[in-house]
Order: C-alpha cells, then structure tokens, then sequence
C-alpha cells in the first residue's frame, strides 16, 4: 500500500517532505514537474555515493592499466638497447586511458545501483507531477504510519491523497 499527496504549490510539498521526515517516516519521494533543490534537504538525502564508484573504479583502472604494461613488458621481454624494460613515460598513455575507461564503466554500474535500476516493483507514480502538480508519496507504510503520515500530508495543503485501492 502506498500513499500520494498532490499538491498545487512546491513549498506545500516541501513542507509535506519536511514534516515526514521529521516524524520518522522512511520511503518518502517526491516527484515535481520542475527541478525542487530544497527536496533533498527536506528529505534529509546527503551527497549521493556514485562518486565512490568512480574513485574506486579510476584507481583500480589505473592500477590494471599500468601492470598489464609491466606484465606485458616482463613476459614479451623485448631487446630495448640497453634501456629498461619497463618505462614509465610509454605506459602513462594506456594508464590513463585505462583510468578513464574504467572510471567511467564504473559510474554507470553505481549509476545504476544507487539508483536501483532497473526498479524491480512498481513504484508510486502520479501523471500530475509530469505537468503541473507537486506529488509527494510514501512507499509502503507500516499500519501505524498510515494515519501519522495522512494528518501530514493533508496538514500541508494537499488537494487530494490518494491510498493504492482507493481514496481515502
């Protein structure tokens, strides 16, 4: 069971945010026609942790890159003229394209994790948001927050909530 609040004006919904998160209310997403800044702090939503994926992906490219080089150059041993077998200066170009490479693979797979892609259940979704409504939804109440989270939504100006299997 989930419930949705429509609202006209984006501070309503913001406050409506607010208000369930102060209460303690988890699973709260907001969906806007417009791009809402202040959502993320009513929502208490820190820096998103994609960017961890990408560090951690550039390191491991880099470092894969830069001893498939000197593994390479170790096994292929190759006469060099009396100069080292494993150069920095010719391996800096595959290091870095290896950095990138796998830097940027491994933004898409956190893309995709923190995302929760591909979304496996249907979540709450309201046609409104796309055009001129602000819809705030809590996914999957448990049975006592039901009521907690309706006085909300209802005390922020909502025009209509909305419970999956009906209209409360």
């Amino acid at each position: 069971m989930d419930i949705t609040g429509t609202f006209q004006y984006e501070e309503d919904a913001i406050s409506a945010a607010q208000g369930l998160h102060a209460a303690g209310i988890k699973n709260v997403s907001l969906m806007s026609p417009i791009p809402m800044h202040a959502a993320e702090k009513a929502l208490g939503l820190g820096k998103s942790n994609v960017r961890k994926f990408t560090l951690i992906g550039a390191i491991l490219g880099g470092l894969g890159g830069f001893s498939m080089c000197v593994a390479t150059a170790l096994v292929f041993i190759m006469p060099t003229g009396g100069r080292a077998i494993i150069a920095l200066p010719p391996y800096l170009l595959i290091t870095y394209e290896t950095t990138i490479l796998i830097g940027v693979l491994s933004t898409l797979v956190g893309f995709f994790l923190v995302a929760k892609l591909p979304a496996w259940k249907n979540r709450p979704y309201r046609v409104e948001a796309n055009v001129n409504r602000f819809v705030v939804a809590v996914e999957s109440p448990s049975s006592n927050e039901v009521k907690k989270a309706e006085q909300i939504i209802r005390g922020a100006g909502a025009l209509g909530i909305e419970q999956t299997g009906g209209t409360l």
